[in-house]
């Protein structure tokens, strides 16, 4: 039989088929302004025997296609349990929202934290603060690595970090410089997280940002351990509710 797994983001949809314990198909596309619509699109031509459904957008869906549902807490946590058995802590940072999320060794949820009332420190303050400074997304971390030394932001509010980056670059300041600062400060918001959720390790860092290899190297050296990170950190949450799919009786 085959599962699917779809994770209907604020900013992106991911969709994961699995069929005899294996991933046999991934897809993804940004959600757009009818994510329904998009969500279709990703399922064209697919092919499952049950289907599950998580993300901001996964009661629509329900709605929709009459399907059942799951928290992005659980989805990760099972998703996460599955990819690596001795993880405790899962890190989750996506396009509009953050996440930490603990768990215990049987991979239940025992504490949680989310953010996602503004954009600080997620995947959309790292866009529009590499736009500022002229890079494209995905160089913007590693042109982050090339640093001489940190320029601190002051603001983790995305119109006032901007505003304050305009200004830094106006002053002359090293665009590599600026970008190294702006990474530490999302790495201190997410430590700051991970430390009123809990101190197990090892953490597993989820979500499209964890592909940033500045924030990987920086949550390591913060935090003094080794950090997990799939090789589809997007897909995690897709990865759990497809795992679960095939759990319904």
């Amino acid at each position: 039989m085959r599962f699917a797994g779809i994770d209907i983001g604020s900013r992106t949809i991911e969709l994961v088929i699995m069929e005899n314990n294996g991933v046999l198909l991934t897809r993804q596309t940004d959600s757009g302004f009818d994510p329904m619509a998009e969500a279709r699109t990703l399922l064209d031509g697919t092919q499952y025997d049950r289907i599950m459904a998580t993300g901001y957008g996964r009661h629509l869906f329900e709605l929709t296609l009459d399907t059942p549902t799951v928290t992005e807490i659980k989805a990760y946590a099972v998703g996460a349990k599955a990819l690596f058995p001795e993880v405790r802590t899962i890190l989750d940072i996506g396009g509009q929202d953050s996440k930490v999320i603990a768990i215990n060794k049987a991979g239940r949820v025992v504490k949680f934290e989310m953010n996602d009332r503004c954009a600080a420190g997620t995947g959309k303050f790292l866009e529009i603060m590499a736009r500022t400074l002229g890079y494209d997304i995905d160089e913007f971390g590693r042109e982050a690595l090339m640093a001489e030394k940190e320029i601190r932001i002051s603001s983790m509010c995305t119109v006032f970090a901007e505003s304050e980056v305009t200004s830094l670059v106006a002053k002359g300041e090293n665009r590599r410089n600026i970008a190294l600062g702006l990474h530490q400060s999302v790495v201190r918001r997410a430590v700051s997280m991970l430390k009123r959720v809990t101190d197990k390790e090892p953490i597993l860092f989820a979500g499209g940002v964890a592909k940033n290899p500045c924030l990987h190297r920086l949550l390591k050296d913060t935090l003094k351990t080794e950090i997990l990170v799939p090789e589809h950190p997007h897909m995690v949450g897709a990865f759990g509710a497809a795992l679960l799919a095939g759990k319904l009786g």
